[in-house]
């Protein structure tokens, strides 16, 4: 692990662990420095403020692509559920804790909870975006993704535990399989 990503590491962690002590709206970017142990430009060399600590989303490519190589006679959102399914089995498992914790700070922040939601839109875009390149209606690519995408952030909260059993239905992977199946209406 390089010294940057060590600081970066430091700093998410910190963060975390003054998010959760006073919650999210308490802590200063001038707090999560000082506990980290570096200056507040550090902090904005690795995130473009207190938020990007918990929401910075670099999947959407990968989703993209991995929605675009779905063979194209499929419905849309059999397409879209098979692609964001395929590009989370691309990546590795995330560290449980870790990630849950995330999900519980950024869930329990009406500020954060809204940047989920701007972050889905973003990734929703992208989706849309490519299935209309190959010739999708753009209503059904955009119910399509945004139905998946709902689908995805309902199973990350109930496998952190903020509306749900923490833990039910094993990894986060498997938990996400399984929301992706049951909007593309296959049995659950």
């Amino acid at each position: 692990m390089t010294k940057a990503q060590r600081t970066r590491e430091r700093l998410e962690r910190a963060a975390m662990d003054l998010f959760e002590q006073r919650g999210y709206d308490a802590v200063t970017v001038g707090e999560i420095a000082a506990a980290a142990g570096v200056t507040e430009m550090t902090f904005f060399r690795n995130f473009a403020g207190k938020e990007a600590v918990l929401l910075d989303d670099p999947y959407d490519p990968a989703i993209a692509e991995a929605v675009g190589a779905q063979p194209r006679h499929l419905p849309p959102i059999v397409r879209v559920s098979a692609g964001i399914a395929a590009a989370w089995r691309g990546l590795p498992e995330p560290d449980s804790e870790y990630t849950r914790r995330r999900i519980r700070i950024a869930a329990g922040s009406p500020a954060l909870r809204a940047g989920m939601w701007r972050n889905n839109a973003h990734t929703e875009r992208v989706i849309v975006d490519r299935l209309i390149a190959d010739g999708v209606d753009p209503l059904a690519a955009s119910v399509a993704a945004s139905a998946c995408l709902a689908g995805l952030l309902a199973a990350l909260l109930d496998w952190a535990g903020f509306e749900g059993d923490a833990g039910a239905g094993g990894t986060l992977g498997a938990r996400i399989e399984r929301a992706l199946a049951i909007v593309a209406g296959s049995p659950s």
